[in-house]
């Protein structure tokens, strides 16, 4: 497996492999490049939905499509279809399902159609982030905690296109969206380093300040993380595949591409409870 680092720490494109045909072996070592560099591109890939499910399944448990959102079609209820052409844009800087207690731990992430130009995606490094904030501002970020909610985003469509029913999220089938807590700093379970775990599409506040100062915290981090130097660009053509390390990145898909259509498929893995560092 031949890897091409895009950044000094952050994200890689991994050349001479094909995905659906490779050993045990080269997945394992795909696993273990996805927690080193967060991000990994796979060009010329021949992928179908069938493919797409199969190799999530080497690499982790795959959870239901969405919580809220329904599969592509009934053979394939991992599959997550967005499609321009019915709402399914990403053009706000989000880290996918914090919104719930157990988010994924990753996702993988197909070029179904393309517009002719546009449509790019574009990755921040959350832990690079955390690392470059000066001391006090580490310091003040390890004690707080943030309230994630999918009623922003998912709400409405939960309760009008599904009928207040779900899918089956962590054994349970989702009939509402209950705000959750987490760390505003996220300590990675696999190498122990730091993230910031906050994001301007899930996270509604920071618990314990008042809404001036949340708001104002919330900003500044916000800043920080989607600084041009913690970001990786990523121009798709057909046949690409984007994976991703969730609990270390948050990303944001450029809508610049007017009436032409986008269509994208995500796998999600099941992930774990994010811990802090205090606590």
């Amino acid at each position: 497996m031949k890897l091409e680092p895009l950044g000094p720490r952050f994200a890689a494109e991994v050349h001479d492999i094909d995905l659906d045909r490779s050993s045990d072996e080269t997945i394992a070592e795909v696993r273990a490049a996805l927690v080193e560099h967060k991000v990994l591109f796979f060009r010329d890939q021949q992928l179908d939905d069938d493919g797409h499910v199969r190799l999530g399944r080497r690499l982790g448990e795959l959870t239901a499509s969405h919580p809220v959102v329904g599969g592509v079609d009934e053979a394939h209820p991992e599959v997550y279809a967005l499609d321009s052409s019915d709402g399914g844009f990403a053009d706000v800087w989000h880290t996918d399902v914090t919104f719930v207690r157990r988010p994924p731990l990753g996702s993988i992430l197909r070029a179904v159609t393309l517009p002719a130009t546009g449509g790019d995606t574009n990755w921040a490094d959350s832990q690079l982030a955390y690392e470059s904030l000066s001391a006090p501002v580490r310091q003040l970020a390890d004690q707080l905690v943030a309230v994630h909610d999918g009623n922003r985003e998912f709400g409405y469509y939960l309760a009008q296109r599904r009928g207040g029913r779900g899918n089956e999220w962590d054994g349970e089938v989702v009939t509402r969206l209950d705000p959750v807590e987490h760390p505003v700093v996220r300590v990675h379970p696999e190498t122990g380093r730091r993230g910031l775990f906050v994001n301007p599409g899930f996270t509604s506040h920071i618990v314990g300040v008042s809404e001036a100062e949340s708001r104002g915290i919330l900003d500044l981090l916000y800043a920080h993380l989607t600084k041009p130097e913690h970001i990786v660009r990523h121009r798709w053509r057909a046949g690409d595949v984007a994976m991703w390390d969730n609990r270390s990145t948050a990303h944001y898909a450029n809508r610049d591409y007017g009436s032409e259509r986008r269509v994208m498929h995500r796998i999600t893995l099941r992930g774990d409870i994010p811990i802090g560092p205090i606590g």
